[in-house]
């Protein structure tokens, strides 16, 4: 019951998943959620399994769900200490092709859902003066061509972010983001396979630092954040990003 206790939210691929397992190895309990169960409890074997990891259910994008996951971490684990909005959707289309499903349906998942896990997370925090990290995009930062409306869904995260730190900073809850570029996950996968002009070469080009982040190292920034060795860090957006973001 002493154990810290963070819930990851998309916990089952890529930037979730590796914080999940960044945590577990720190002695940290995780609870990560997803869509698909049979993905969530291939994550939990991956992870070694159920001793300090629980998989829930949901969709971000649902209030309700939301609410569940939340509960689900209590009934579990009977306390939460640190919540990090890992779910996400990406999307590349010009503007003119875009349709209001398309548009709603981006902001459900990234805006609304993080917002509405914070709202429900934010009572429990406040009693273990715990820590939120979102996860933004460095299109929260700077445009990006094709990204108008992504880039608008994690602009609104940065913005959410700053203003949540305000407002809970004086219960000690401490609210950050981190902005990552390209990470190596399966997104970026799936991105070089619908684009053959997308290398892994073109990508490496557009980094000082000329190669592309692993989903490890946006997970160790991720768990700084969350943890002790920031105590004094809050309302920052926090590029992650091989300074893509200062060219």
């Amino acid at each position: 019951m002493d154990t810290k206790t963070v819930l990851i939210s998309g916990g089952t691929s890529g930037i979730g998943l590796a914080t999940a397992q960044v945590l577990l190895d720190r002695g940290i309990n995780v609870a990560i959620t997803g869509r698909s169960h049979a993905r969530g409890q291939a994550a939990v074997q991956q992870l070694g399994g159920a001793a300090h990891t629980l998989y829930i259910d949901g969709d971000v994008s649902a209030d309700a769900d939301c609410a569940a996951m939340v509960r689900a971490v209590i009934d579990h684990f009977g306390r939460l200490d640190g919540l990090v909005t890992s779910a996400g959707q990406y999307e590349e289309r010009l503007l003119e092709n875009v349709s209001p499903q398309d548009m709603q349906r981006l902001f459900a998942v990234n805006v609304y859902g993080t917002i509405n896990l914070c709202r429900h997370s934010l009572p429990y925090l406040k009693q273990t003066r715990g820590a939120i990290v979102t996860v933004s995009s460095d299109a929260g930062l700077q445009g990006n061509v094709a990204c108008s409306i992504y880039g608008a869904t994690k602009g609104a995260v940065i913005a959410f972010t700053k203003s949540l730190a305000l407002e809970t900073a004086p219960h000690g809850v401490r609210v950050n983001a981190v902005c990552p570029g390209d990470v190596q996950t399966p997104m970026l996968e799936r991105q070089m396979a619908a684009d053959q002009e997308l290398t892994v070469e073109a990508v490496k080009q557009q980094y000082p630092l000329y190669r592309i982040c692993t989903a490890e190292e946006v997970a160790k920034a991720i768990a700084f954040l969350l943890s002790t060795d920031a105590s004094y860090i809050t309302a920052a957006a926090l590029p992650v990003d091989g300074g893509l973001t200062s060219w």
